[in-house]
């Protein structure tokens, strides 16, 4: 196979463009943007080697994509404000973040590059037992996490564990449901 020497060329290489007028949008759009454009929206080839080579690039994304649980009390919308619910998930999410600052996957996830693409997942549980409950499994596992804390009240309202490859901590998570309102 031959190396290839640019992004372009590899649509190039992996794609089948038709001749088709550009669209005033495109037009418009720095170069790059073009690129990804193109990228997303010609037809695959029908090359085993092109499909073998997306599929591989698309499972290795989608199951090692980093990611951060946060999980909140679903009591606590009967006698909170939506707004200071959410507040206690943000806080424990920048803590879980703050306190594991140099870990690699943090790193990552917070990286100029991943900013605008971070993956955060916001579940529920009934109540303050079961909140504990999944603290202490989430310790017992050593997956690293907040528990947040709420002062002057001294009441456990979410946590967030810190990013992850989803692979990796999925499975902690997986019987809970999407919190929702």
């Amino acid at each position: 196979m031959t190396t290839l020497q640019s992004p372009r060329c590899l649509i190039s290489h992996l794609t089948s463009f038709k001749k088709h007028p550009t669209p005033s949008y495109r037009k418009a759009l720095p170069s790059s943007l073009h690129l990804h454009i193109r990228r997303h929206s010609t037809p695959m080839a029908s090359s085993t080697d092109a499909t073998e080579v997306l599929a591989t690039e698309t499972s290795e994304t989608t199951s090692d994509v980093l990611v951060q649980y946060v999980v909140l009390r679903r009591d606590l919308i009967d006698s909170w404000p939506l707004g200071s619910v959410v507040t206690q998930g943000c806080h424990a999410s920048v803590a879980a973040i703050w306190s594991h600052k140099d870990d690699p996957h943090t790193i990552d996830y917070c990286s100029p590059t991943n900013l605008d693409s971070m993956h955060k997942v916001t579940l529920e549980v009934k109540g303050e037992v079961q909140l504990k409950n999944l603290s202490e499994k989430l310790k017992s596992n050593d997956i690293a996490h907040k528990l947040w804390i709420e002062q002057p009240e001294n009441t456990p309202t979410c946590l967030a564990c810190k990013p992850y490859p989803k692979s990796v901590v999925s499975l902690f998570f997986k019987k809970l449901k999407l919190f929702e309102i």
